[in-house]
This record gives structure tokens, C-alpha cells and sequence, in this order.
């Protein structure tokens, strides 16, 4: 194949060779395992760049999902509670998903219903712009949840 993608046939490989120098590109070899193997008159120097190009803009379009974690005590008094729950809320506003900690210290392990309930409060206060990604789940001190922004 020539530069403008127009196809020359088959080829002797030096009168390719040839052909590309006279017009000071390179032969590029585009389907070895093809029978007879294809090759194509270009700018291989131009070429790489192209590609990279476009590497680049894939990379900037694609977005990368963080995990922010908030951790929580059964005994998280209101105002703190609000507080946190401000800060679950903009992690899912800005696309982040959210993983949701009670952590019981001592004796409060005891009290593993009281870690539910404020991971139940959670749920409630953020349902209209996050989903439950997985229920709560208890392991060993701490009892977590994540939630992923989806519903606006």
C-alpha cells in the first residue's frame, strides 16, 4: 500500500524499497503473518507520533475513581456525625466512591447493633445521590460499607 492508502499489489520486496525511498518515506511492515506479508509506504517517524497522540488524549479523557474512606464510632455524637456525613457528601458529588467505617474500641464491640444503626443513618441521609455499593459487613473491630455516587 502506498501513503494515500491506495493498494500497489504485490511487490518484490526491493522494488518496494524503492518506491519509498524515491519518495523519502519508509517501508513498514503492517501484517507480518499474512500471506503474502502487507507492508505500507509512510512516515514511520510520523506515525509514532500519531500514536502517542492519541495515547495521550485516551489518558485525559478517562477518569480514575478514588476510594475515600470516613470512620465513624457508635458513639459518634450528632454534630460530628453531621460533619462527616458533609464530607461523605462531596466525596460522591465529586465522583468519588465513599467507604463508610464504624470502628468500636473496647467494650463496645458488644454493641455491633449500634454501628448498624449508623450505618443504616448513613444510608438514609445520602440515598438520593449515592447507592450501596456492598452491605454492611463485620470484621474483627470494624464493621464497613461502601457507597458509590450514582443516583442524581
Amino acid at each position: 500500500m502506498d501513503e494515500d492508502g491506495e493498494q500497489l499489489g504485490v511487490l518484490d520486496t526491493r522494488d518496494a524499497l524503492d518506491r519509498a525511498r524515491e519518495r523519502g518515506l519508509d517501508l513498514v511492515e503492517v501484517a507480518p503473518n499474512a500471506d503474502p506479508p502487507v507492508c505500507k509506504i509512510m512516515d514511520y517517524g510520523k506515525f509514532k507520533f500519531q500514536q502517542q497522540k492519541k495515547l495521550q488524549e485516551a489518558k485525559k479523557k478517562q477518569t480514575v475513581i478514588k476510594i475515600k474512606e470516613v470512620k465513624f464510632r457508635p458513639k459518634t455524637d450528632e454534630h460530628d456525625y453531621q460533619t462527616k456525613l458533609k464530607q461523605i457528601v462531596k466525596f460522591l458529588e465529586g465522583g468519588d466512591r465513599c467507604k463508610v467505617t464504624v470502628f468500636f474500641r473496647g467494650r463496645e464491640i458488644v454493641h455491633k447493633d449500634r454501628g448498624v444503626l449508623v450505618l443504616d443513618r448513613v444510608v438514609e441521609d445520602t440515598q438520593e445521590l449515592a447507592k450501596v455499593e456492598s452491605k454492611p459487613v463485620a470484621e474483627g473491630r470494624t464493621m464497613t460499607m461502601m457507597l458509590a455516587p450514582g443516583k442524581k
